[in-house]
């Protein structure tokens, strides 16, 4: 699966885009396309900062927590392993000499599969409109697909990898996500209602919605009751 000579060596130059390490071939307009997905994992990780900055609940800051240890897990492999990327020398500057297995590709497949876990075995229907909730989660999953596959193989269309790096990497990614939902699941969800109790939580007002099967439904009602209320009261008061 490694790449052959004559692809190492046609790109003549590359441009990185401004702000990040990524570099594509100059003029190559699916190089620069796939240069924005490839750095799909980093927003994914600030997506996650800025969600536990405002949301503050127990299973964001596990699911996070994940994607971190999965980072550690595919720093160890790379070092013991030891396999460097293919076309050395190609780019000017890499966040590690070796390839095996790919960060990006591990990272995207075990938030893929560990969301689609999360979408057909955490969430379940609150409402009559039985269709129309699984319509979208068949298409938030084929759209999360795509995305996993349109960043793996930006990786190797970039030079950063071989498909083999890729491969293992979604593998490796895909496998821990399973593992990792399941360890939320049975090991760490029953206990979050007391980790939510700790004084250090409330402070920081830390909460568990573990409990309440469709979050996106119950912060719609509640808040839309909260703001009928506010707007009754306010009303009241102007007579």
């Amino acid at each position: 699966m490694a790449l052959d000579e004559q692809q190492c060596s046609a790109p003549p130059r590359w441009r990185s885009i401004s702000l990040t390490h990524v570099e594509f071939p100059e003029g190559d307009l699916t190089g620069r396309v796939l240069a924005y997905i490839t750095l799909l994992p980093i927003a994914i990780l600030v997506g996650f900062v800025t969600l536990i900055v405002f949301k503050r609940e127990l299973h964001t800051i596990s699911f996070f927590a994940g994607l971190i240890l999965n980072e550690v897990v595919n720093f160890v492999f790379k070092h013991i392993v030891r396999e460097p990327r293919p076309c050395a020398g190609t780019h000017a500057s890499v966040p590690s000499e070796y390839g095996m297995p790919s960060s990006h590709s591990q990272l995207i497949w075990f938030f893929v599969v560990y969301f689609f876990l999360f979408l057909y075995l955490r969430m379940h229907q609150t409402n009559n409109a039985r269709c129309v909730d699984l319509l979208w989660r068949h298409i938030l999953s084929i759209i999360l697909l795509g995305l996993a596959l349109s960043v793996s193989y930006s990786r190797v269309y970039l030079l950063y990898h071989s498909w083999s790096q890729v491969i293992y990497g979604g593998v490796a990614g895909s496998t821990f996500g399973i593992i990792w939902f399941f360890f939320t699941q049975e090991v760490l969800t029953p206990i979050f209602p007391k980790i939510a109790a700790w004084p250090i939580s409330e402070y920081f007002l830390v909460r568990d919605t573990s409990l309440i099967p469709n979050i996106l439904w119950f912060e719609y009602t509640v808040t839309r009751s909260e703001a009928r209320n506010r707007q009754r009261k306010l009303g009241t008061k102007l007579q």
